[in-house]
C-alpha cells in the first residue's frame, strides 16, 4: 500500500472525508436564505404505483389482487380506516405507512408528487439506469463523459464567480456518480459517526508521512474536517443515547444530515437501498410499507432538524426505474419503467400531483407492462434548478445537455 491508499483509506473509504472535500467544508457558515437541495436516491427500483395509489382505477386492483392497497375509506368520525390509502386527490392516494409522517406534510402543502416520470433508458438494468440518472447527459453510453455528474455540473453553475466553491456533501461510503466532476465535494456516510477506523496516533502519523509535500494542506485540512464532523455529531448522539431522540435507521441518519446542511452543506446526497421487491412485496403492510414507513419519519424528522432553513431547502426523492403494474407470481413486481418523483419543501408548492399524466388503465402501459415516462427526470430537475437558483437556460444545458426543461412551478 502505498501513501496515496494509506490516506484515502484514512480519509476516503467511510473513515472520513475525501481530500478535495477537505476544501469545500472549509467555507463559511450559510445563511438562513442559502437554497439548499437534498436529492434522495432510493437503489433497487421502487414500487411507485403502492406508494402514490391510483385507487379511481380498477385496472389497478385487477392487476394487484394480492398486494393492492384498498381505495380509502373513513369512518363515522372521518378519521381513514387501517390499511387503507389515504386519499390525496380524486385520483390518487398515499401508501398508509406514511399516515405520520409524510401525508401531514401534504396536507400542509409541503410536498407534491409527479407520477409517470423518470428516465428513458430501456434497459431496465439496475446498474445502467442508475449511471445514466447520476451523470445526466444525453445520449448512451457511447458518447458519456464518466468524469461529470450532474450534481457536481450543478455546483459549478451556482457556484460561477464566487471564488469559493458551494460547499456539497454526499452523505455516503464513497463518492457517487452525480458528484464526480471538478468541484471539490465532500463524502461521509454518518451511519457510523463517532466509529472512526483511525485513531489520533495513526492520524498523526499519516500527516507526518505527508509533511513538506504538496499534499501536506489537504492532509492536514481532511484530519480536520473529520474532527469537525465527529465534535458536531457529539451532542446528538448524547441526546440520543439518553432517549431524547427516539430513531433508529435512516431517521438518525436524516437528522445528522440536517445537522450539517443547516449551517454547512448547500448541495447533499444520500441513497437508500434496498427497494428491489420481487418477492413477497405486501400492500398496506409488508416488505414495502415496512421500508416506506422509517423513509417517511426519516424525512420528516430532516424536515423538522431544518428548523428555519427549511423554508430554503428542496428535497427530491426518486429512483432508477418503477416496478411492473402486474403483480408477478411470487406476489411481487419486477423491474418496470416509469416511476414516480417527490418534492418536498418549504417553499415547496405542494398539496397537489404535477406532471404530465395519463389515465391508469391497460392501454396506456408502456409495452403493456409498465408505467410510462411521461416526465422526463433532466427535464424536471432543470426547471427546479433553473427557479431555485436563478440559472439561465444556457446554465441549465451545461448541467443537462440535450434536455428541454420544463417549469411545473414546484418552488
Amino acid at each position: 500500500m502505498n501513501r496515496r491508499d494509506v490516506l484515502n483509506a484514512a480519509l476516503g473509504l467511510g473513515a472520513g472525508l475525501t481530500l478535495c472535500g477537505s476544501r469545500a467544508w472549509a467555507a463559511e457558515a450559510l445563511s438562513l436564505e442559502t437554497p439548499r437541495f437534498l436529492l434522495v436516491f432510493l437503489r433497487g427500483g421502487y414500487d411507485a404505483a403502492n406508494l402514490l395509489v391510483p385507487h379511481a382505477s380498477s385496472f389497478y386492483y385487477e392487476s394487484r389482487p394480492n398486494i393492492a392497497i384498498a381505495r380509502p375509506q373513513g369512518d363515522a368520525a372521518g378519521q381513514a380506516l387501517p390499511n387503507t390509502a389515504l386519499p390525496l386527490d380524486a385520483q390518487w392516494a398515499l401508501a398508509p405507512a406514511l399516515a405520520g409522517s409524510l401525508y401531514p406534510m401534504f396536507q400542509q402543502r409541503q410536498l407534491a408528487f409527479m407520477p409517470f416520470a423518470g428516465v428513458d433508458d430501456l434497459s431496465r438494468s439496475h446498474f445502467e439506469t442508475q449511471d445514466r440518472i447520476e451523470f445526466g447527459q444525453a445520449g448512451d453510453a457511447v458518447h458519456r463523459d464518466y468524469s461529470s455528474g450532474f450534481m457536481n455540473r450543478l455546483a459549478a453553475e451556482i457556484g460561477a464567480g464566487r471564488g469559493t466553491p458551494v460547499s456539497s456533501m454526499a452523505f455516503t461510503d464513497q463518492l457517487p456518480i452525480s458528484f464526480r466532476g471538478s468541484q471539490p465535494v465532500a463524502n461521509q456516510s454518518l451511519r457510523n459517526v463517532g466509529k472512526s477506523a483511525v485513531n489520533a496516533h495513526q492520524a498523526d502519523l499519516i500527516s507526518r508521512m505527508y509533511a513538506g509535500t504538496a499534499m501536506a494542506d489537504s492532509v492536514s485540512e481532511g484530519f480536520a474536517v473529520r474532527e469537525e464532523v465527529s465534535r458536531e455529531m457529539a451532542a446528538e448522539m448524547e441526546a440520543a443515547s439518553r432517549n431524547a431522540i427516539a430513531a433508529k435507521g435512516f431517521e438518525t441518519e436524516a437528522r445528522r444530515m440536517a445537522h450539517l446542511m443547516r449551517d454547512k452543506v448547500q448541495l447533499g446526497f444520500v441513497d437508500v437501498g434496498g427497494w428491489d421487491t420481487h418477492v413477497g412485496e405486501g400492500g398496506a403492510s409488508g416488505q414495502l410499507a415496512g421500508k416506506l414507513a422509517p423513509l417517511g419519519q426519516g424525512l420528516k424528522a430532516f424536515a423538522d432538524e431544518m428548523g428555519a432553513r427549511w423554508q430554503n431547502t428542496v428535497v427530491l426523492v426518486l429512483s432508477e426505474f418503477g416496478r411492473t403494474f402486474r403483480e408477478n407470481g411470487n406476489r411481487g413486481t419486477d423491474h418496470g419503467h416509469g416511476s414516480v418523483h417527490w418534492v418536498m419543501g418549504g417553499a415547496v408548492q405542494g398539496g397537489r400531483i404535477v406532471g404530465e399524466q395519463v389515465d391508469v388503465n391497460a392501454r396506456n402501459l408502456f409495452q403493456n407492462r409498465d408505467y410510462p415516462v411521461l416526465n422526463e427526470y433532466r427535464a424536471v430537475l432543470g426547471g427546479l434548478f433553473a427557479r431555485m437558483y436563478g440559472l439561465d437556460s444556457a446554465a441549465v444545458a451545461r448541467i443537462f445537455p440535450g434536455a428541454r426543461p420544463r417549469d411545473w412551478g414546484l418552488v
